[in-house]
């Protein structure tokens, strides 16, 4: 072990010590034996140290959150922040202020995808990363995929301020339109991170609803590129020891509970499917029921069918939702002749989530011959598979919060994450903090100030111990 790396765990011991006696743990003695037991050897036993400035900037953080909120089409107190509009670039622009601040080395790629470096003692081992995003769907909060971004740029403050010194080089990644709001393609920026050749493909041909292509997109925001340029998003296999993203649960169990820190085990992949049905249509008040194709209650008995089938997999961690259903010509005293589904089925067991999907392809079939319409498409847009959370990244968050004398909650995450695309290129893990009432994709979201500082200080001594490892 050398003089540096010695000297790194002898600081982080210490700064579990203090960090320990902040949140109300054991007293100073029992820590420091038991942080010593870490470190491998005696920490130093002067009065004031580095364990003293182990605080995070609560208020400080709080302002950014707002700050970055302001860059939004839409009024206070919702955001909408769409991949490469204007409001997305500004808030780019001031995450990249924040990192240079910080004294990272700030690099993007080339669909922006921005990382904040903080180069350790051994850079040429693969990096620990962390981060989220913070594009949001339109009329959303101004937490969801923030605070793993600004928390995480906190976490490396806190760091700094305590005076720790990486071994692993530290990044913090803001991730390029983990929402699928422009050209529906969720964590379009971790998936080409984690080497997603169809997707790479399928960009240099994706339009927006505007008829605006990606690449087009793409180069008005100043990410001008050349098609074979998708690949350098590629990530080598080792360019990451550890990758662990900081999130609110986007769920009511943390708040309800009363546990301030939910440790991920396993994140739940969707299914996207599209369904359209056509039938003959007619006048509302001439075609008698008898003699009716009726496609949109093909599509409502469909929806039902989803319900049905998921209800039955078994399990609760089996989910799905009928999000869009649109019927043409969709006027009051016309039969729709077409109808429109698009669905998400999700779950921690692939093979489960895949069964449910097959039998509502045969409900789908089923539907379209008893009621005489035509199922003129049925298609599996993605059908991702689910992450587990490495055991050594779970271990190292149990770690952070036990020293932090902060309950925790093992669970799994049924949204999906940049975390489920870094799973494929290196151990990942999570931590989630309660959001008020379960709130997230809405303008009532909110996390409190404590339960942030809470998941910035547990991220920041889990990157802290996996760094030096």
């Amino acid at each position: 072990m050398t003089s540096e790396t010695k000297a790194s765990r002898v600081l982080l011991a210490f700064l579990l010590v203090g960090a320990a006696a902040a949140a109300g743990g054991p007293d100073d003695a029992v820590a420091r034996r038991t942080m010593e037991e870490f470190a491998g050897f005696p920490a130093f036993d002067g009065g004031e140290g580095p364990s003293t400035a182990f605080r995070v900037d609560s208020e400080g953080l709080q302002r950014q959150i707002d700050e970055l909120a302001s860059f939004s089409d839409s009024p206070a107190p919702s955001v909408t922040r769409v991949l490469y509009s204007d409001k997305d670039v500004q808030a780019r622009r001031y995450i990249k202020g924040i990192m240079n601040q910080l004294g990272l080395a700030v690099r993007e790629d080339a669909v922006g995808n921005i990382f904040g470096r903080w180069e350790g003692s051994e850079a040429v081992l693969g990096a620990v990363g962390t981060g989220s995003h913070v594009d949001a769907i339109p009329f959303s909060g101004k937490y969801d995929g923030v605070v793993g971004v600004l928390g995480a740029l906190e976490a490396i403050s806190l760091l700094k301020r305590s005076g720790f010194q990486p071994k692993r080089s530290l990044d913090v990644i803001m991730f390029t339109s983990e929402e699928p709001t422009r050209f529906g393609i969720s964590c379009l920026g971790s998936r080409l991170m984690a080497g997603i050749e169809e997707l790479a493909q399928s960009l240099t041909k994706v339009v927006d609803n505007q008829n605006v292509s990606f690449l087009d997109a793409a180069e008005s925001a100043g990410y001008k590129m050349h098609p074979e340029d998708l690949q350098s998003v590629f990530l080598k296999k080792d360019s990451y020891s550890a990758f662990i993203e900081l999130h609110i649960e986007q769920g009511p169990i943390l708040e309800k509970e009363g546990i301030p820190i939910g440790i991920v085990t396993a994140i739940a992949a969707p299914a996207s499917i599209t369904v359209e049905f056509e039938g003959n249509g007619g006048h509302a008040g001439a075609v008698l029921m008898p003699a009716r194709n009726d496609a949109g209650l093909a599509a409502a008995e469909l929806a039902l069918a989803v319900e049905k089938h998921v209800l039955e997999s078994g399990s609760i961690d089996t989910v799905g939702t009928v999000g869009i259903l649109q019927l043409h010509p969709g006027a009051i005293n016309s039969i729709p002749s077409k109808s429109h589904l698009e669905i998400d089925v999700r779950d921690i067991d692939e093979k489960r989530r895949n069964d449910v999907i097959e039998k509502i392809r045969r409900s789908a079939t089923e539907i379209s011959k008893n009621r005489g319409v035509v199922l003129s498409e049925f298609k599996i847009i993605n059908q991702d598979p689910p992450a587990l959370s490495d055991k050594s990244v779970v271990e190292a968050m149990e770690f952070a919060a036990k020293q932090l004398n902060l309950e925790y909650k093992k669970m799994i995450s049924r949204a999906y994450h940049d975390s489920l695309f870094m799973a494929r290129v290196s151990p990942m893990g999570m931590i989630f903090i309660p959001c008020y009432k379960g709130y997230s994709h809405k303008p009532e979201e909110y996390a409190s100030p404590e339960d942030m500082a809470n998941g910035v200080k547990v991220l920041a001594l889990t990157m802290a111990k996996l760094s030096l490892e």
